[in-house]
This record gives C-alpha cells, sequence and structure tokens, in this order.
C-alpha cells in the first residue's frame, strides 16, 4: 500500500504497485522500459486503444493488465 499522497495503489497484472498521481497508461510503459509496439493494454477489463494511452490516467485502485506480443519461428 502507498503512503505516500503523490501516490497512488494499482492493481498490475495481478499485483498490486504504487505509481504517481496522475500517471497515464503511457507513462507507465515508459517507467517499465516496455516497447509499447509489442503491447496491448487491459484497464479495468476494457482494451484501450494505443491512441488513448497518452491521454488514460490510472486511478486509485485501477485494474491494468500489459500484455507483450512476442514472435517466434
Amino acid at each position: 500500500m502507498s503512503t505516500n499522497a503523490l501516490e497512488i495503489d494499482i492493481v498490475l497484472n495481478g499485483e498490486r504497485r504504487a505509481v504517481k498521481a496522475g500517471e497515464t497508461i503511457l507513462g507507465l510503459i515508459r517507467t517499465l522500459e516496455l516497447d509499447p509496439e509489442r503491447l496491448a493494454v487491459e484497464f479495468d477489463r476494457k482494451i484501450v486503444k494505443r491512441t488513448r494511452w497518452a491521454e488514460t490516467e490510472l486511478a486509485a485502485g485501477a485494474e491494468v493488465e500489459l500484455v507483450m506480443f512476442v514472435g517466434g519461428g
């Protein structure tokens, strides 16, 4: 649980995680150093289009699933 007033708690891929208040989906992806071109995002059980990531703010208690696409052969 977050103890900093400037942080909120979300659930990321099933695990509680503190993020800064006002963080967006895109900001979270950048913080995690993930390749956005290889991701799909589910936010509170709804798929969020890539074009909306920068404007979609995370709220306390939000459930976020990041799914990485992996190619192979």
